[in-house]
């Protein structure tokens, strides 16, 4: 099953620019994503690699560090990987996943390059042919633990157009979360490309959450706190779900299967659901302190 580690903001940081990783601590992102691939320039992939590397080990605060690697075939992919291994980060993010044989063989890479049983994989889903086989991905090894759903590589593979409803990803969207709870793996929205949209961000956050996913992939520190709150439980959220918890234990203990709540009619389906809820809420509280 997924863990119960919050989630709501994954923040991208450009590998090559030191300044930004030495603020990272800062910054209150759950997950924080260094970025070898879109964000460098090809001439800066190689200093950027060590400037990581040397964040990494330095310390980047209480956020998860997930590092984003250059995909197979690419000149700098395989260094990546190998660097990746011992690095100190708690995963590693593939680009344009595309089949499970591809992350079987990163996973085959770092394992040969040392890395510990502890070190994740994450899969990035940004292509057509990866939103088709997207639950071929997500059972491809126990080692992976989370999907990201990359909508701006899919708009353009799409021949689509942004809107603000994102009509055009919602099918693809939907793909990307019902692979990965199949899988029992964490699931990452796509990122919002207007930072002066703040309505539409917030917007697309609730979106997200309501199509299931457990939190936001970002572009800028600007937009983390906004993450954080869309994707948090609740106070009336956390409410009823101790009350749904209390109400079925109680019905449980007298022989009953079932139990109304607020009017609602309440099954062992809504209890798994509210101790999901109440363990985030933790979690995050926990984190908080």
């Amino acid at each position: 099953m997924t863990d119960a580690r919050p989630r709501r903001s994954a923040l991208y940081v450009p590998a090559a620019n030191a300044r930004a990783l030495e603020k990272i601590p800062g910054i209150d992102a759950d997950v924080v994503l260094v970025d070898l691939e879109d964000a460098v320039a090809p001439a800066a992939k190689e200093g950027a690699r060590s400037t990581a590397l040397a964040a990494i080990r330095r310390g980047l605060g209480r956020a998860e560090v997930v590092l984003r690697v250059n995909g197979a075939g690419t000149p700098w992919g395989a260094a990546d990987l190998a660097a990746a291994a011992t690095s100190g980060a708690d995963a590693v993010l593939l680009p344009k996943v595309e089949g499970a044989e591809s992350v079987r063989e990163a996973e085959r890479m770092l394992v040969a390059a040392g890395a510990p049983a502890s070190l994740a994989l994450w899969a990035m889903i940004e292509t057509p042919a990866g939103v088709l086989r997207a639950a071929e991905v997500a059972a491809a090894t126990p080692r992976l633990a989370c999907l990201v759903a990359g909508t701006s590589d899919l708009v353009k593979d799409l021949r689509a157009r942004h809107t603000p409803g994102r009509m055009e990803v919602l099918v693809s969207l939907s793909l990307v979360v019902l692979a990965a709870r199949a899988s029992g793996l964490a699931a990452l929205d796509g990122v919002h490309l207007d930072l002066s949209d703040d309505a539409g961000f917030e917007a697309a956050c609730r979106q997200g959450r309501d199509l299931g996913f457990d939190g936001k992939t970002l572009i800028h520190p600007r937009t983390v706190d906004a993450a954080n709150a869309a994707f948090t439980p609740s106070e009336e959220e956390m409410e009823r779900a101790r009350r749904i918890i209390e109400a079925h234990a109680v019905a449980e203990a007298e022989g009953k299967g079932v139990v109304v709540v607020d009017g609602r009619l309440v099954e062992s389906l809504h209890v798994a659901e509210a101790r999901r809820v109440v363990a985030l809420s933790a979690a995050i509280a926990a984190r908080r302190g």
